[in-house]
């Protein structure tokens, strides 16, 4: 896939990535602007398992899925045309490290116009889409899951509090972490 997203990219221009959750606090790539943008058509939703980053297989997190519907406020990354050939391969680890997502290319709005990003979304057909949980569901497993980069609530704090640093607020992410402390 990374061959696909390479050639589709084309290689005649700066490289732009969408990020709607540890993109925007932890890039972990260089880049030569950032904005704040929006996509419609997809949601940020944090229904999507996690076996290795936030959870183990017998104790499962969660991350956040771009799923379909909706819209999603973010930030868009600007990689210049000559660091992409260092900067995708490693994204693309972080990223795709098992294939779960679907990178597609999105039209994202910014206050400075319209750009074409790559964005990695999440099927609601794919087996790591957890489909509608129940409120006890998220208490247990933001009270017990846990993986190499920490714990799920940790993930999904970090993410609350630079979406909220940045303007964005998510109500959804606000009302799951309300089930935290409840």
């Amino acid at each position: 896939m990374l061959d696909t997203v390479t050639r589709e990219w084309g290689g005649h221009s700066d490289l732009w990535i969408f990020g709607y959750a540890s993109l925007i606090w932890r890039p972990e790539f260089e880049f030569a602007e950032e904005r704040l943008a929006i996509v419609h058509g997809y949601h940020r939703a944090l229904k999507m398992w996690s076996r290795v980053n936030r959870g183990t297989p017998e104790n499962p997190g969660l991350v956040f899925g771009l799923l379909s519907g909706g819209s999603c406020k973010g930030m868009v990354f600007r990689i210049a045309k000559a660091q992409v050939a260092a900067s995708l391969p490693a994204l693309w680890d972080r990223e795709m490290p098992n294939g779960v997502y679907d990178p597609r290319w999105l039209r994202c709005q910014t206050p400075l116009g319209e750009v074409r990003a790559l964005a990695f979304t999440l099927s609601k057909r794919s087996p790591n889409h957890t489909g509608v949980l129940h409120e006890d569901v998220y208490r247990q497993i933001f009270s017990s899951s846990c993986g190499r980069f920490g714990t799920t609530l940790d993930y999904a704090q970090l993410t609350h509090s630079k979406l909220q640093e940045l303007g964005i607020d998510d109500h959804a992410l606000g009302k799951l972490l309300r089930l935290a402390r409840s």
